[in-house]
């Protein structure tokens, strides 16, 4: 039986306003419900958001402003209830290493193409959603993913440290020379500043052992911009937040430039792709958590609206938090009307509590986004992924030395890493495992060479091909057969158990027709057992039944087993008959002599 997975029939009006689909279900305890979750998340979300805007490059307001807009845009257009949405580590990590090959560090030229990246990468997402493109999402293995996230949350939490020791350096074109200067430099460490870094990381670790429920980031944020208003932490030579503008964002165009956008797009296309991979990954375990349906198309949609409404509000380029997410999903939120509470929170902080966050230390925010990163490292996947497969396992090895290599420019390491796991993936299909087989005991067709089994007889042998026969290792397929043909003189039938073989393309078709002629003039028959129905289908219509014969195409492989031995005692007595009748007509010449 073939399972065809059906996608359920939306409404265009619902795929246009997808909040209107859940809007009904908004009752008086949902609400309640969701602005208690809102409320929370926007606790964490605030203090996230000037840390990962930090990351970014670009003033900690702009972590504000994307916390407000993009967040309400990304939970009424895309799918899933709790997902929230907002600046997050990686995305802010990818934005300031891609703009920073374009304009300097720090100036108004890279403000304004960190907000040019955010419309790009939304750009993106938006026209991969209505294309019905989310399918393309699954050409980034598993493997690879993790090497790169491995590295980039490396490569995250030693650009803090600049920040953590109180150093003001210039940044270069590559991250190693940065980490060089930072050790260069160590000397002239800022106390204060190092003192900040460390204790509220230390401070982050213990409230997340001791008192996980506790807002712990927010908890950190409030004792040490109190602390550093009261010792003058500013004034002692430390780095603070500064002043934050009240009020709404400045509402509009992106600034667009045509010569930088199209160096741009390479590195918008990925923070795209890796943007949705949290989000993707975040959405999917609230589905099973929820037990309700999510759509990745209509979610890209949502992550690619949200972008665009940041670049529209002074903001930067967002995506789908996990951590945030999560604390979403813990504090029972039932709609995405907890991101629009979230929202409201953080937009009452722009309006009233702004200058409340003028004396918080940066070093306390590089701690935070370190905190957020520690959690991301995961050497053991690596492990388990070279276990289980090596390529897999080189993929993930080689994506990870190559993000720590390119760094700043940490797209290209993720690309290196698409481009070996799709060679690689080309490879193992180029040479798939033709396997011999033998009969057991029981009579059931296993592997000749693992289970040291005899063949089915000393004039048949059976193959099984493990893989979709197509243009790229048809040649593969082809030698293998024929360096049976040349190895065993005593072969007179080949048997293809073809319950592997999951397709065939045209380059297949042909390479058979080829095979059979080439079989046939050898005096060796080829017939298949167990073929699949869509190989049959392709049997049927390129004539290749006609060819081979639909007596040499059999349902079950003990009918083509009984058969084939049936056929060679019958083509044995036959020559022996023959041979036999000659020895009868010599002698009557003979006698007649």
């Amino acid at each position: 039986m073939t399972i065809v997975i059906k996608r359920t029939q939306v409404p265009l009006w619902h795929r246009v306003f997808p909040f209107l689909a859940w809007l009904p279900r908004v009752n008086r305890n949902t609400l309640r419900a969701d602005l208690i979750a809102g409320i929370t998340v926007a606790l964490v979300a605030i203090p996230q958001s000037l840390a990962y805007a930090q990351l970014a490059g670009v003033p900690p307001y702009y972590g504000l402003y994307a916390s407000f807009l993009p967040v309400i845009v990304g939970a009424l257009w895309g799918s899933s209830p709790a997902l929230s949405t907002g600046p997050v580590a990686m995305t802010s990590l990818l934005t300031a290493a891609s703009v920073m090959t374009l304009a300097k560090f720090g100036t108004d030229q890279f403000y304004a193409y960190v907000i040019l990246m955010a419309l790009l990468s939304g750009l993106f997402q938006i026209i991969l959603g209505v294309a019905r493109m989310g399918v393309l999402i699954n050409f980034l293995s598993y493997p690879v993913l993790r090497g790169f996230i491995n590295a980039a949350a490396i490569i995250i939490a030693l650009a803090q440290l600049p920040a953590m020791l109180g150093l003001k350096l210039e940044h270069s074109n590559h991250f190693m020379i940065d980490v060089l200067h930072v050790i260069e430099h160590a000397a002239r460490t800022h106390l204060p500043s190092l003192a900040f870094g460390v204790g509220s990381l230390v401070a982050l670790y213990l409230l997340k052992k001791y008192a996980p429920k506790l807002p712990g980031v927010l908890i950190v944020v409030i004792i040490t911009t109190f602390i550093s208003y009261k010792v003058g932490f500013e004034a002692e030579g430390g780095t603070v937040v500064g002043v934050i503008p009240q009020g709404l964002p400045s509402f509009s165009l992106p600034p667009f430039d045509p010569v930088a956008s199209m160096h741009m797009l390479p590195a918008a296309f990925v923070i795209a792709i890796i943007s949705f991979m949290e989000a993707m990954s975040s959405s999917k375990i609230i589905a099973i958590k929820k037990r309700i349906k999510w759509d990745e198309n209509q979610e890209l949609v949502g992550q690619g609206l949200a972008k665009v409404a940041a670049a529209f509000s002074t903001g930067m380029p967002v995506s789908g938090s996990f951590s945030r997410s999560a604390l979403n999903l813990a504090s029972g939120a039932e709609t995405g009307l907890a991101s629009v509470f979230s929202a409201v929170v953080v937009l009452i902080t722009l309006f009233f509590f702004t200058p409340a966050l003028y004396h918080l230390p940066k070093p306390v925010l590089a701690a935070i986004i370190m905190m957020a990163v520690f959690s991301l490292v995961d050497v053991q996947v690596i492990k388990d992924a070279w276990r289980t497969s090596r390529q897999d396992g080189i993929a993930a090895v080689v994506t990870f030395v190559a993000t720590l290599a390119f760094a700043p420019n940490i797209q290209n390491g993720i690309l290196t890493g698409i481009l070996l796991s799709l060679v690689l993936f080309l490879f193992r299909t180029m040479r798939p495992a033709v396997v011999i087989l033998g009969v057991d005991e029981n009579g059931v067709l296993r592997s000749a060479k693992r289970y040291n089994l005899p063949k089915l007889h000393p004039n048949i042998t059976a193959i099984r091909f493990d893989g979709q026969l197509y243009f790229a290792n048809v040649a593969y397929f082809e030698e293998a057969v024929l360096y049976l043909v040349g190895a065993d003189p005593d072969l007179r039938e080949i048997l293809v158990v073809a319950d592997g073989i999951n397709g065939l393309d045209a380059s297949g078709v042909e390479m058979l027709r080829n095979l059979l002629e080439r079989l046939e003039k050898s005096g060796v028959g080829l017939s298949f057992a167990n073929v699949k129905e869509n190989v049959l289908e392709v049997f049927k219509r390129s004539g290749l039944c006609e060819r081979i014969g639909d007596e040499n195409i059999y349902p079950s492989v003990q009918i083509a087993v009984t058969a084939l031995r049936r056929k060679l005692e019958t083509l044995d007595a036959l020559e022996s008959a023959g041979e036999d009748d000659e020895e009868a007509v010599a002698k009557e010449a003979g006698d007649a002599a």
